[in-house]
């Protein structure tokens, strides 16, 4: 192994660099001899220094706060603080002379400090004192005065709400809100006297002069009257020993003068039979509190209630009025009340009519089966304002009729009935007719248009198949087929002529639909032959000729040669060889073999079919255990129609791998430096050469190898360490490798 001790100092001579020396390693057998340093030198990284040069020891020289004078509680910095540089840590014990200081029991100054700080802790005072700090190390003791005052006092004042905004009062209406007057300083409060200003305004609650003590608390009431609408502003102003001086509360209210009724209206200014209206009564003003609006109707045909209120803080509310049908049109006039004002609205009261709705005004039955009754329903609504009568309902058509109404009924506004119309054509053909409704509707009577078609049964038309042939074993996609849509279901017999093609006993056509589908089956057969397939429905037979054809197996490869190319001795390489059924039967694998030394087909299984179409993967391995070419054959015998045995010919060459080398190296870290090393550069260079790095980033590790050493060569390899700057140190010394 290489060891390097620590690379010499920068500008020294190549002759006082440390002893390095290493071994080569090939295949991890040669050794090479191992030196140490020289003695007498404490090396570091980029220098040495003798050892007695270190001096004498470092002791405790001072002992500081960055603050002597304190008023009340507080936190300082200290600093102890050695002669010299420490050579190693020191223990250094502190105290306080009083408990209103607390220190910690002891520090630490760490190796190469010269001072180190710790926090000084100041609690608050009710009398001045003088407190001495003391550090203590190795026998020699420092001190430090500090002086603490008791903190100072003041009184202060401070007022919650810091203004009062009462917002709109009625005229003539007290309003009241509180402030809090708090004695928010150190020292008690004196409130001197309370002056209020601004038209309305008043206070209340303090008699001056009070003392409140720290903390403690007074209640003001300021009240708001305005005796005028329109906005008014004010201030209190509070005199008190308070630090800051008299104390402003900013005061703010507007007069509102009391609101009068304006209007009464609703959404609609006229109704037809019974209904409702939404109506609503409106104030000139909000309401400052609720209030109370009387109603009334001039027509009993309309009712509204007794009264209605206003909302605080709203200026208008809504109700409904309530109208039943009338024979004649007349008027109703709504009044609203409020305090002596009174505000009317008029509406309109129309006499009602009846009136009939039909949810269709025609009918189409679509095309139905001879003899065969379907029906429908119109539904007929009232949707007048008054009662329907329906006193007549009349049907034209052949194959018509209805039914669900019987004349004269009565419907009264929004009520509903039932025809029910039906159709049974007896011809074929298309038919059609009306209905008739008479009633006392305004519109007079109504009628419903009906359509419709009369068909004659379905008869089989065909059965026929998406192939006429078919080669060994499948299925065929077959359909029979009516000469028009069933009109209902309808069931078709089936059968075949050859027992090597089945099909099912019948298949069903659906109501509505012209064909279904079934399917035929095949078996394979041994020689060309025919089937008949014949449909029968009511009578009527309809066949379909099927050809049965004898099948061909044949087996095909991908290719017809494997070839390896070079393979290195003792390991393995695989190709693959795809086999297809491309006949119209299935082949049948029934085993294989192979020949050539190191060819082998692992994991192949036979016997193994193929259905046509279908392929699958025969893996073929080269295993070469010696130098130089080989050839072999796969031969795989099937029931193929082109010959029993197909074969693929295979070829390849062995090779043996050529040697390699690598030179490893490693060596000692630099200690005690003052300069941490970062990491190494790695330097080689031929016999004849000049030296080149080998490490493309920084090597942290003290190993390294070289893998790119070639046979026959001679190499001399140096390190060097670097710093986090990147600078390096002087070459380590040399050493040489000779590769085989």
């Amino acid at each position: 192994m290489l060891n390097h001790v620590v690379p010499p100092p920068f500008g020294r001579d190549r002759a006082e660099d440390e002893n390095f020396s290493g071994s080569f390693e090939l295949a991890g057998r040669q050794r090479g001899p191992r030196r140490w340093p020289r003695a007498g030198l404490l090396c570091l990284v980029f220098a040495c220094v003798p050892l007695a040069s270190f001096g004498s020891s470092a002791e405790l020289s001072g002992l500081s706060c960055s603050a002597r004078t304190f008023s009340g509680a507080a936190a300082t910095t200290c600093t102890v603080t050695m002669s010299r540089k420490t050579s190693g840590i020191r223990k250094v014990t502190l105290s306080s002379s009083s408990t209103s200081v607390q220190v910690p029991s002891a520090m630490y100054v760490w190796t190469q400090d010269t001072s180190d700080p710790f926090t000084a802790t100041v609690s608050a005072v009710s009398s001045p004192q003088t407190v001495t700090l003391t550090a203590t190390s190795s026998g020699i003791s420092e001190t430090y005065t500090l002086l603490l005052d008791p903190p100072s006092s003041s009184a202060a004042i401070t007022a919650s709400p810091a203004s009062v905004a009462f917002g709109t009062e009625a005229m003539n209406t007290s309003t009241s809100r509180t402030i809090t007057l708090t004695s928010s300083g150190t020292a008690a409060l004196t409130i001197s006297g309370v002056s209020i200003t601004g038209t309305g305004f008043s206070e209340s609650g303090i008699s001056g002069p009070i003392t409140l003590n720290p903390g403690q608390a007074a209640t003001l009431t300021i009240s708001f009257a305005p005796a005028t609408a329109g906005a008014f502003s004010g201030s209190i102003t509070i005199g008190s020993n308070a630090s800051s001086g008299t104390a402003t509360i900013n005061l703010s209210g507007t007069g509102q003068a009391p609101a009068v009724l304006s209007a009464v209206s609703c959404s609609s200014s006229s109704l037809a039979g019974a209904g409702t209206d939404s109506c609503t009564v409106t104030l000139s003003a909000v309401a400052t509190t609720a209030t109370t609006v009387s109603l009334s109707s001039s027509n009993s045909a309309v009712t509204v209630p007794p009264s209605v209120t206003i909302a605080a803080g709203a200026s208008s509310a809504s109700f409904t009025a309530t109208a039943i049908a009338v024979g004649t049109n007349q008027t109703a006039t709504l009044t609203a009340t409020l305090g002596g004002v009174s505000k009317t609205f008029s509406l309109a009261l129309n006499a009602t009519t009846a009136a009939l709705s039909l949810s269709s005004t025609s009918v189409a039955f679509g095309t139905d089966p001879l003899n065969t009754t379907s029906t429908k329903t119109v539904t007929l609504t009232s949707s007048g304002a008054a009662a329907l009568t329906i006193n007549g309902v009349s049907i034209t058509g052949a194959g018509f009729a209805e039914s669900g109404i019987s004349a004269p009924i009565t419907l009264n506004p929004k009520q509903t009935a039932t025809l029910t119309i039906s159709f049974d054509p007896a011809t074929a053909g298309a038919a059609s007719g009306s209905v008739t409704i008479g009633s006392n509707a305004s519109t007079g009577s109504a009628t419903i248009g009906l359509s419709g078609t009369g068909q004659a049964l379905a008869t089989l038309s065909a059965v026929s198949c998406s192939s006429s042939s078919l080669t060994g074993a499948g299925t065929d996609a077959c359909a029979v087929t009516l000469i028009s849509a069933a009109t209902s279901a309808t069931t078709v017999s089936l059968s075949s002529s050859s027992s090597a093609v089945t099909v099912p006993a019948s298949v069903t056509i659906a109501a509505g639909a012209s064909s279904a589908s079934f399917t035929a089956t095949a078996t394979a057969v041994t020689s060309n032959q025919a089937a008949t397939l014949t449909a029968t429905s009511d009578g009527v037979s309809k066949t379909f000729a099927l050809a049965l054809s004898t099948t061909s197996p044949t087996l095909t490869f991908g290719t017809s040669s494997v070839a390896f190319g070079t393979v290195a001795v003792n390991t393995p390489a695989t190709q693959s060889v795809t086999m297809t059924s491309t006949g119209t039967g299935a082949v049948t694998i029934s085993g294989g073999s192979v020949s050539g030394a190191g060819f082998t087909i692992p994991g192949a299984k036979f016997p193994m079919t193929l259905t046509p179409g279908q392929s699958s993967t025969l893996e073929v391995q080269f295993d070469p255990t010696a130098a130089g070419a080989a050839t072999g054959t796969v031969a795989l015998s099937s029931n193929c129609s082109m010959g029993g045995t197909m074969t693929v010919a295979l070829t390849g060459t062995g090779e043996v791998a050529a040697a390699t080398y690598q030179v490893e190296l490693s060596w000692d870290a630099p200690v005690g430096s003052s300069d941490p090393v970062a990491g190494y550069h790695v330097y080689r260079a031929t016999s004849s050469g000049s030296y080149a790095l080998l490490t493309s980033s920084l090597n942290t590790p003290t190993t390294y190898t070289d893998t790119t050493a070639q046979a026959g060569a001679n190499y001399n390899y140096e390190v060097r360490s670097v710093d986090a700057s990147g600078v390096e140190s002087g070459p380590s010394n040399v050493y040489t490798a000779t590769i085989p």
